[in-house]
């Protein structure tokens, strides 16, 4: 902690946390920036044939909304620490605060709460298995973890009953089955037969050991969370660590600038111009060419007085004494004026 406390009054601390925000900001902004662009993208396809109206459903929705969150806030923290706005910066902290929160929130939420969480994940894959062939995007998605974790469905394989096409009263070729995606995989390699789950809705699992995977992908996604702790923990850092690195730049380059504020070596330019100053009246010299940073003494220039004129070298005056040869006579007293007093001089003489 003392460390700290001796780095912040560095300006190398200064501008080491400014552009580390700045860089921070950039990085996040042009992620979110793609994310959108890429979610626009995949919402125009799928308004061609739109048939999905929930947000789990609508992959392509969760990016744009997610695309625009990061590139606002990113935006607003970019602009905050370029132009040393505290308010920007307040506005950022607070976002990534409550961001990180309601995470965290939810995540405890859904530990707690593990049943109803998976109901409700059930009841949404369930909503997209019905229109699984209509839906390119979830249809992707839901192929890549059947595929990746070795399930069907989103709480068992009966869960693709609720499909048109693999409804058992139907009469197409996948009438009463499931996706090749579900199916065993026995070899590295091997040629799927896209018909491998024909008939396989009105098996049991004992039946259908070796030829479709029986497991539903919620708790298939649950085991391969709890058997990988390290993994899963990664995952979890990956999405935090960079938000809790976000609001630890954010709100120590929040208290420089709070500090630099209220430092008796800082002048606000807002005050100087309600009071009538102009920059020109200012000096700049060091305030760096964000002109923020504190300088001793303050931006005011000192003004410059006129020294006071040197005094005139005066000639001294002579005073010469001059002689007299001539005495003064005694004066008579009866010679006075009536009322008048004797003068120094003439009690001298009378002495």
């Amino acid at each position: 902690m003392g460390r700290y406390e001796e780095w912040k009054n560095k300006i190398w601390f200064y501008y080491f946390v400014k552009f580390s925000l700045n860089v921070y900001s950039m990085l996040f902004s042009l992620l979110g920036l793609f994310v959108l662009c890429v979610g626009i993208y995949a919402e125009v396809e799928r308004q061609k044939n739109r048939t999905l109206e929930g947000v789990f459903l609508a992959p392509a929705v969760v990016l744009i909304l997610l695309g625009l969150v990061m590139f606002t806030v990113s935006v607003v923290g970019m602009v905050g620490s370029l132009r040393d706005n505290k308010t920007l910066l307040h506005m950022f902290l607070c976002v990534l605060s409550v961001l990180l929160a309601l995470q965290a929130l939810g995540l405890i939420i859904a530990l707690i709460f593990e049943k109803k969480t998976s109901a409700l994940f059930q009841r949404s894959i369930r909503e997209g298995i019905k229109h699984y062939y209509d839906d390119l995007d979830f249809k992707n998605i839901l192929d890549f973890v059947q595929e990746k974790f070795s399930c069907c469905g989103g709480d068992e394989y009966k869960d693709w009953g609720v499909n048109q096409y693999h409804h058992c009263n139907g009469t197409g070729p996948l009438a009463c089955g499931v996706p090749y995606t579900c199916c065993v995989r026995h070899q590295v390699g091997e040629v799927i037969n896209t018909l491998c789950g024909y008939k396989t809705l009105t098996e049991q699992r004992e039946v259908l050991d070796g030829v479709i995977h029986v497991r539903g992908c919620i708790h298939a996604v649950n085991l391969w969370m709890a058997d990988n702790i390290a993994a899963t923990i990664g995952i979890c850092c990956a999405v935090g660590l960079p938000q809790l690195l976000g609001i630890i730049l954010s709100c120590m380059f929040w208290n420089l600038l709070v500090e630099m504020s209220e430092s008796s070596d800082m002048v606000d330019f807002k005050i100087l111009k309600r009071v009538g100053f102009e920059y020109s009246d200012l000096d700049l010299t060091g305030a760096g060419w964000c002109m923020c940073l504190p300088r001793e003494g303050g931006y005011l220039r000192v003004p410059v007085t006129e020294p006071d004129p040197e005094p005139q070298d005066f000639e001294p005056i002579k005073l010469e004494m001059v002689q007299s040869d001539e005495l003064p006579t005694e004066t008579p007293p009866e010679a006075l004026e009536p009322g008048a007093a004797i003068g120094m001089d003439v009690v001298d003489n009378r002495i």
